[in-house]
Parts: C-alpha cells; sequence; structure tokens
C-alpha cells in the first residue's frame, strides 16, 4: 500500500489498530488505511489533510504525531 504513513500513538492491540483505522476511514479524502500495532503506524491514502486525520484520530481516543 502506498500513501502517507502517520505515527500513531496509543495503539496496544489489534482492537485499537481497527478502532484507529475506522476514525481515518470516516475522514472525508481518505480511499484506504492500513495500521500496523508493532510500529505504531497507520498509513492513509487519499486526499484528506493532516489537521482532519489527527482530530478523527484524536475523538478516538489515540494521537497522530506526524509522518513516520
Amino acid at each position: 500500500m502506498s500513501g502517507v504513513v502517520y505515527r500513531v500513538q496509543g495503539m496496544t492491540c489489534g482492537g485499537c489498530a481497527k478502532h484507529v483505522e475506522k476514525a481515518l476511514k470516516g475522514v472525508a479524502g481518505v480511499t484506504a488505511v492500513a495500521t500496523d500495532v508493532a510500529k505504531g503506524t497507520a498509513t492513509v491514502e487519499g486526499e484528506a489533510s493532516y489537521e482532519a486525520l489527527a482530530a478523527s484520530v484524536a475523538e478516538a481516543g489515540y494521537e497522530m504525531v506526524g509522518p513516520a
């Protein structure tokens, strides 16, 4: 999967990863999302802004801390 890779703090299990994926997929302009719990990352494809993605992740209870 190509796209922008972001670091996400607080993902500790598969359930967390699914929660983050759901939050990111709900952002307008996102076409695909893949998370990696071991690396603490989320790869996002689409045209959404960093601010919109970070806000959605924060609403879900996690913190996006910038590109990986």
